[in-house]
């Protein structure tokens, strides 16, 4: 018999909407699921912003978070990174990063290399994987594949 798990905590940063809107339809598809079988998980959201008071994480956590950069292509000339930087600085308060499982980035791939750079970059800084990726509000398949790799990346976790 399958043990029932815990619900997936989500960290995101949401700038123009889309990162709230995919976290929003992951959540209605974790509900359905585990309506259907309670063994699916659910998911708890905390949207950080730059109102956000920073608090010391005391369990595991995923974070989406998009990206927005100003100026440099992100490889060769640099980066700037915009908007996102309460994300970063929360992490990396004082024990955070250690509670990530993973990072989930959001763009728009018109942008090259510099699609989903923040999350890559995340990852390399906290060494935490990059779980996955998806573009601007994302679509029903992304949400199907993302739900089942936190759970997996959960599993994986929780049992090793």
């Amino acid at each position: 018999m399958e043990e029932i798990m815990k619900p997936i905590r989500i960290l995101f940063i949401s700038i123009e909407g889309n990162t709230r809107s995919f976290i929003e339809d992951l959540t209605e598809y974790a509900k359905k699921q585990h309506q259907e079988n309670a063994v699916n998980p659910l998911i708890s959201t905390t949207e950080i912003s730059d109102q956000t008071d920073f608090a010391d994480e005391t369990s595991n956590y995923f974070v989406f978070v998009p990206t927005y950069l100003d100026g440099g292509d992100g490889v060769d000339t640099g980066v700037k990174e915009l908007m996102t930087n309460t994300m970063g600085e929360y992490l990396a308060y004082h024990q955070n990063a250690s509670y990530c499982l993973g990072v989930i980035g959001s763009g728009n791939k018109n942008f090259n290399l510099q699609y989903c750079l923040t999350a890559k970059r995340y990852s390399r800084q906290f060494q935490v994987p990059f779980i996955t990726d998806y573009e601007l509000r994302g679509t029903n398949r992304d949400v199907i594949r993302i739900y089942t790799d936190l759970v997996e990346r959960t599993k994986e976790v929780e049992h090793a």
